[in-house]
């Protein structure tokens, strides 16, 4: 996945496509990867979408030290973080990185909450992740708008057990609506 993001083919479609479209590319090509397995799908779009090949974190006495994570080699990792979809939201921040790490959080979440259903361990681990990112990580801290991409990925995997056809810009969408402001 992370090739194909990497790639020329997808960098074409970028051109005239908007971002939720590219998302929507990214998951429908991970479903036809992994021949319709929504769970393996979603386990690998949350590590395919994480921006980061290593995290800095605090250690022992003021030490440091680089936690190396899931990454295909340097040139496509580059290519794929360069490729990926940025502007998710109307408040995405207007940078080069904008919203890109929200992908990995809306489908780990998505995985965990499609897998795991029973018990609401996204929603425990979306919380428990940024409350360790605002203690251990150097880089980083707690997110209301991670903690929100996360409830969007669990509302894609509910979905995703009554409509299969669903996809993720159907919920991303949502955002949106969350600031809707009616005055009476």
């Amino acid at each position: 996945m992370s090739e194909f993001i990497a790639s020329s083919e997808f960098e074409s479609f970028k051109k005239n496509n908007d971002d939720l479209a590219q998302v929507d590319l990214i998951y429908k090509k991970s479903i036809n990867f992994y021949d319709g397995d929504l769970s393996e799908a979603l386990l690998a779009l949350t590590f395919t979408c994480l921006p980061f090949d290593h995290i800095k974190a605090r250690f022992l006495f003021g030490s440091k030290i680089n936690i190396p994570l899931p990454s295909p080699p340097k040139i496509i990792f580059k290519q794929k973080v360069t490729n990926l979809p940025s502007r998710l939201f109307f408040d995405t921040p207007n940078t080069d990185f904008g919203d890109k790490d929200k992908l990995a959080h809306f489908f780990g979440n998505a995985f965990l909450r499609y897998n795991f259903g029973f018990f609401n361990l996204s929603k425990f681990m979306g919380i428990f992740v940024e409350n360790v990112e605002e203690g251990l990580f150097i880089e980083g801290g707690y997110s209301f708008r991670d903690i929100i991409a996360n409830h969007l990925g669990e509302l894609f995997a509910e979905s995703l057990k009554c409509n299969k056809d669903i996809l993720p810009s159907d919920i991303l969408k949502i955002y949106q609506l969350l600031f809707i402001r009616i005055k009476l």
